[in-house]
């Protein structure tokens, strides 16, 4: 997996918040930290402040909006609660570090698949990189939301051999609500996506699209798209963390987590729809 970092979307349940923005960003870690609050006096941005708690252990605050990423701070913490979200490579380091794990490809049939954020909204790299992996005779796959300009969906799914294809919503009203943007286009590219080896996977989040309604509602809108495979990604709190850890508040912090045979019903309901859903 490569993970990019920037996403046109806003999930509200996303599990990688430190992707959503394309910049590097500074987690705090506050279980490793002593509070010695040696980084508050590093920062050449001023960008690192402690903050006091009355009735708990103060915290590291981060100001995303002033730091660069320049990870002196993170440098000089001695017990590495400062960290860095991403970096900057070039497509020959990725490539590098892909083709390390060759022989487990080649045993599984698997390949390298690009994750996000969103890795249309990065799509020269992202196109460099998968000629580059296709050269290599690499399976490529794509994890992504859809959300790009039409020619430039076109052109890198061009050159996979698998696109994984979140569809958050059926409804446009609650697309929005949920993500933040339209689906108008995020359709348009999933009908390019079925001319191509492609699963529609739907993320399926309590409250928000996880009614035995929506079942039916996702699988009559599949079907007249012309989808055959759909795979359901229980929502989770894998990520949960990363909220605090980026300073950001957490909507869905009390919410509780889907296992796959909660879902059993669901899956029937789109399987009676005529769609192929992984057990």
């Amino acid at each position: 997996m490569v993970f990019f970092k920037g996403c046109p979307l806003r999930c509200r349940w996303c599990s990688n918040p430190e992707s959503q923005s394309s910049a590097v960003q500074i987690l705090w870690d506050g279980s490793k930290c002593s509070r010695c609050r040696r980084c508050t006096g590093l920062c050449p941005q001023g960008a690192v402040r402690y903050e006091e708690a009355p009735l708990a252990p103060g915290r590291i605050r981060i100001d995303h909006g002033l730091c660069t990423g320049c990870g002196i701070c993170a440098e000089a913490c001695p017990r590495q609660a400062l960290s860095p979200a991403g970096r900057y490579y070039s497509v020959d380091e990725v490539v590098e570090q892909c083709l390390k794990d060759r022989a487990f490809y080649d045993e599984s049939g698997g390949g390298v698949t690009l994750s996000g954020g969103e890795v249309l909204a990065q799509p020269e790299f992202a196109e460099a990189l998968l000629a580059a992996l296709g050269d290599a005779g690499v399976h490529r796959a794509i994890e992504t939301s859809g959300l790009a300009p039409a020619a430039v969906f076109d052109r890198i799914s061009s050159r996979t051999e698998l696109i994984l294809f979140d569809i958050k919503h059926h409804a446009p009203d609650r697309h929005r609500e949920g993500t933040g943007v339209s689906q108008d286009l995020i359709l348009t590219n999933f009908r390019t996506a079925l001319g191509r080896a492609a699963i529609a996977r739907i993320p399926v989040i309590p409250g928000y699209n996880d009614r035995l309604s929506d079942a039916a509602a996702f699988g009559e809108l599949l079907r007249s798209l012309g989808a055959r495979e759909v795979e359901l990604l229980p929502f989770h709190q894998f990520g949960q963390n990363k909220y605090a850890m980026l300073g950001l508040d957490y909507g869905l912090e009390k919410t509780k987590a889907l296992r796959p045979e909660d879902l059993e019903q669901y899956k029937t309901i789109l399987e009676d729809h005529g769609l192929r859903v992984p057990r």
